[in-house]
Formats: C-alpha cells, structure tokens, sequence
C-alpha cells in the first residue's frame, strides 16, 4: 500500500503547488485506512488542508476527489463524509498489486537497507537460582520476535542476554545445596540442572521462613528476625567467600551454575529463542565502578560522609540513588551503568531496547538520568520495552514458595494439550507417529506463542492453556490450520496440473477483493510493529487474514470454481495467503504444517 499512499501524496504536493502556490509537508497529508462502517479504501483528512483552500472541508474534499480520479488511474470513486474523503480504489490496482506480490518471494521484508539502525534488543534476563517461568517466557517471546522484526525492517539486530549469575540469592541455593544436597547432581537425579538448583532455592526460602518465624516469637522484629536469621547469615558469608574468590566457594558456584546454564540452553532451543551474545553478571558487576568514580572527580556524583555514592536526580522529579555503598561495593544499577557503556562501545547502537517487565520501569528512568548526568549522548537511545505481567486463571506465581509455573512444565503440558484437542477433533487421523508427534509440537509451541504475542504486551495478561489450543477463533492453531487447509488444496492443484495466475478481464468479487486488500497491507503492518515495539499488531493481523480467507473458502470453491479463470486466479490468491500467514509467523517466531 505504501506504492498507493506516495502517489496520492504527490499528487495533492503538485496540486497544492500549482493552483494555491503552496508547499505542503508531508505530515499535512495525513492519509488512513478508511474505517470498515464507511465505504472506501483510503481516507484523507481534509481539515489541515481546508486553511489553504479557503473553502468549506465539504468543498475541498469535492476538489481534491475529482482532481484524484483525473490524476491516478487507482482512484475510481470517492465520497465525503464531513472534513473526510473516501477514496476508493479501482480492481485493477488491486489485481496489479496481487500479481506484484505473487512474484515477490520476500513480501512485507526488506534486505538490509544502507541507512540501516543498529539496534541491540535485550532479553530473558534469568537468574540462576531457579528455572526459567512463565514470565521469563514471555519476555524471550517478545525480545526475539523484536528482533526478527526489526530485521525484517531492514535494520541490522543483534540479540543479547545478561545472566544474572551472582548474588545473595545465587548463595541461597548454594548453602542450601552444601547443607541438605547429598552430592546430589542432575545426573543422579535425572533432573534438568535449572530444576535442581530451583529446588534447593525454595528450600532454603521455606527453612528461612521457619527460622524467622522462631525469632519473631522470641519477639524480634520481622525485618530484624530476616537479617539475623542463622541461615541468612549463613548465606552473607558465603557471598563474601565468593567476592573474596574463595577456591571452594567458587568450585560450588561454577558446578551449580553449570548445571543450570544447561538447562537453560535446553529451554530456550524448545522455546525456538537464540542470542548473538551472552552476558553474565559475574564478569560485569564491576564495570560500574569506574565510571562512578570518574563522576565524582568531576563533580557530577555525591560522596557523602560515610564514603558512599549518590546520584541527585531530584530535578529531573526522581530520587536520589544509591551508587556505591559506604564499604564500596556496588549495587544493581551500577552494573547496568558499565554494561550500557561497554555496549555502546561494541555496538555503537542507534538503539539499545531493554526488554523488561513494568515492575522495573523506575530503575530504567534512573539508568538513563543516570548516564545523562554523566555526560552519554547516547543514553537518549536507551529504550525500556516494559511488559506487562502475565498470570495464569488460578492468581499469581511466587518463585520463593515454589508456585512458578516452569517454563518446561508449561511447554509439556502445552504438547498435552494439544495432542489431546488434536485427537477428539480427529485433526491426526491418518498420520504416522512420527509425524504426529511433530505437528503436535508444532501445534501445542504455536498456541502457546501466540496466545501470549497476540496480546498487546504493555498490558498484563491471563495465559490458559486450554483456551490457547482452541481450534476456533483468536488462536495459532486457527491460524496454522488455516495455512495447512491452503496447502492442502495447493498440492490439490499441483496434482490437476493447475497454476495461479491473473487472467485479463477477471472481476474480482468482494470477498476477493477484501483478501487483496488485507494482503495489502501487510508490509505497513510490520513497519508500525517496528515503531512501536509491538508483536500484536503483526498476531491479530493474521488473525484477521486468516479469517477473511476462511470466510472466502467457505462461500467460493477454488478447485471446483465455474471457469478456468477463477480457479487460476483463487489459486494465485490462495498462495499468497499462504506466504503472508508464514512470513508473519517467522516473525512471531512460529512454525506453521505444512499437513495438518
């Protein structure tokens, strides 16, 4: 659509030139989408270009209609409702445009451009206490269809993660192992090394618990009882073994971070989620250091009596914020302030986007107030893609209790799921097991992916299983169906010996021309996903596509159509339905069956 748009837009530019002697900007022209209660294609609004006419918006709509439908063969008809002009769009364009995409084997993408954005996008972001959840699906979900969207743009993406692999609660587990393991490993266990490690994090958390509660009955103070519990205690000290590189501190360390960085890779190849590069938290946690320092030297920090470091953001209506501590150890932010540089020193980033859910939206304002007091230009190209969080019907998830739906557990039930929704709809039938439990794969990652990309994902979320796998409605396996009944009758097709294609003369009927139309609008579809940071908009859009397709398949036989020319033509428009539902799902990060 974005060919239709630009000659529409020239051509108000030269008429606004020649009869008013007026140099329109492009945001004067603001042209849509017509909404579906009117009839049209595109809509112009007239009331920004009304002032130069010094006409009625009525009027100056007539004008500029009759002059379109003079000017551009693609403009047929138009009509005006209020200060707004409906144009509508002749079949030809339409049947030019199909036949333009049939021979475009990369529509809606673009190769890399030579004015390419070099973005970072960041995601997953897990601790190594415990397995990835629900949450951290989401985010590996959204960070990596960002990526391929962003790439599909034209941009050049590189995929990063910081591990968080350090800290209190990584020596939580740790002691908990030492103390209660038995040697226990994964190999022992026939356990995921993240699910082991997981385990003896909530372990420590329930002992903890009955630790503090002892302490409070002896009448300490809840927040007192936390600090002096023996245990806690316990852990302190061996965070300070690990920060003083004690051999067997750091031995049980690298073990257990070991085990679960498998784990982890397992998770994120079932997810179908990669990264150009890793960070760990071990290797940057310092890197702040210095920077915080060169701060202070020049004024730009506060150190105040006890040693310790602050940032005064009170004018920029924040806080102030803690750097370093009086013993000079640094916190959180510090390290993110020496990541964000190292980063832009690799990179060199036009953008850098943190995907991370809102809980964290005040620690990224202070980032970037942050690196702007210190002098980073490129802190303005800081950018928190904040999520929403998402639950499952039964409430919300706590890791410390061990209720957190772990991602592995949720993709097993996920193939459950879908297997059986699969069978009582006989989808399997005449499959062998190997096939079958392929396209259950595909079916059971597809619904869970979708579920959660198709909503917007700066809102929080309820994610059902059972209502993901519906074959009905909103939902991937809709949509993979959809794409499987397509080829279904393409291999039909390629049987009889048939092809798609236009043949001159052809009238496209109204459903037809509302699939053409929806085709149409896919390249702009990604290009706003893009400026936006938004998966959904690319989800429901096939939705919507797949949708009309079924709708057209429902009222109109292809293979069985009354002439040669309307089986050649709903052959060529089937198949590009077909590409469009795939392209849009690569870049969800989705798989589509061929056989379904």
């Amino acid at each position: 659509m974005n060919d239709i748009f630009e000659r529409i837009t020239e051509s108000l530019t030269g008429y606004f030139k020649s009869q008013y002697d007026i140099c329109l900007k492009a945001a004067e022209i603001q042209l849509q989408y017509t909404r579906k209660e009117f009839t049209g294609d595109l809509t112009l609004v007239i009331f920004p270009l009304a002032r130069y006419t010094k006409k009625s918006p009525e009027e100056t709509a007539r004008d500029l209609g009759t002059f379109l439908i003079s000017e551009l063969d693609a403009v047929n008809d138009f009509n005006i409702v209020k200060g707004f002009l409906n144009l509508q769009i002749s079949n030809d364009y339409w049947l030019q445009l199909l036949k333009a995409v049939s021979h475009d084997a990369g529509y809606g993408t673009r190769d890399l451009q030579h004015d390419a954005l070099t973005i970072v996008v960041e995601y997953s972001s897990p601790n190594t206490n415990k397995p990835l959840h629900l949450g951290h699906i989401r985010n590996n979900l959204i960070g990596y269809s960002l990526s391929r969207i962003t790439k599909a743009c034209g941009h050049r993406v590189s995929k990063v993660n910081i591990v968080n692999d350090r800290g209190i609660h990584i020596c939580k587990s740790m002691l908990a192992w030492q103390k209660w393991g038995k040697g226990q490993t994964p190999a022992s266990t026939g356990k995921k090394g993240d699910h082991l490690v997981g385990d003896f994090y909530v372990m420590f958390e329930k002992e903890l618990k009955d630790q503090v509660r002892q302490l409070v009955g002896q009448g300490v103070e809840e927040e007192k009882a936390v600090r002096e519990a023996p245990l806690m205690r316990e852990a302190q000290e061996m965070l300070r073994k690990w920060e003083a590189e004690d051999r067997e501190t750091r031995d049980i360390w690298k073990m257990m971070n070991d085990w679960v960085n498998e784990g982890f890779d397992e998770t994120y190849h079932r997810l179908g989620v990669d990264f150009d590069k890793i960070y760990y938290e071990s290797d940057t946690y310092k890197l702040g250091k210095d920077i915080i320092f060169r701060g202070v030297d020049k004024g730009l920090l506060d150190r105040r009596e006890d040693g310790s470091v602050w940032a005064d953001l009170t004018g920029q209506g924040l806080d102030e914020k803690l750097l370093l501590r009086s013993d000079g150890t640094s916190v959180y932010i510090t390290q993110d302030i020496g990541l964000a540089e190292q980063r832009y020193s690799e990179y060199k980033f036009d953008r850098h986007i943190y995907v991370v859910g809102n809980e964290q939206n005040y620690h990224f304002q202070v980032l970037q107030q942050i690196l702007k007091k210190l002098g980073y230009e490129w802190a303005d190209h800081l950018y928190h893609m904040s999520y929403g969080m998402v639950e499952l019907p039964h409430g919300k998830m706590k890791s410390r209790e061990g209720t957190v739906v772990d991602a592995d557990d949720l993709m097993d039930e996920m193939f459950l799921t879908a297997r059986t929704m699969s069978e009582e709809l006989g989808k399997l039938e005449g499959y062998n097991a190997e096939d079958k439990e392929r396209i259950i794969s595909i079916i059971g990652m597809g619904a869970l992916k979708y579920f959660i990309l198709k909503v917007d994902p700066r809102k929080n979320m309820v994610f059902d299983p059972a209502e993901s796998v519906d074959f009905n409605g909103n939902t991937g396996p809709f949509i993979q169906y959809t794409y499987a009944r397509i080829m279904s009758v393409l291999r039909k097709a390629e049987e009889q010996d048939l092809s798609g294609k236009i043949v001159a003369g052809l009238q496209p009927n109204d459903k037809e021309l509302e699939l053409i139309k929806l085709i149409a609008r896919f390249p702009d579809v990604i290009e706003v996903a893009f400026d936006e940071l938004n998966p959904s908009l690319i989800a429901n859009y096939t939705y919507d596509l797949a949708k009309e397709y079924n709708q057209f398949y429902h009222d109109h036989s292809i293979l069985s159509a009354d002439t040669g020319q309307q089986i050649s033509f709903r052959l060529m428009l089937s198949d590009v339905t077909a590409r469009v539902i795939k392209t849009a799902f690569e870049l969800l990060g989705i798989d589509v069956p061929e056989r379904m």
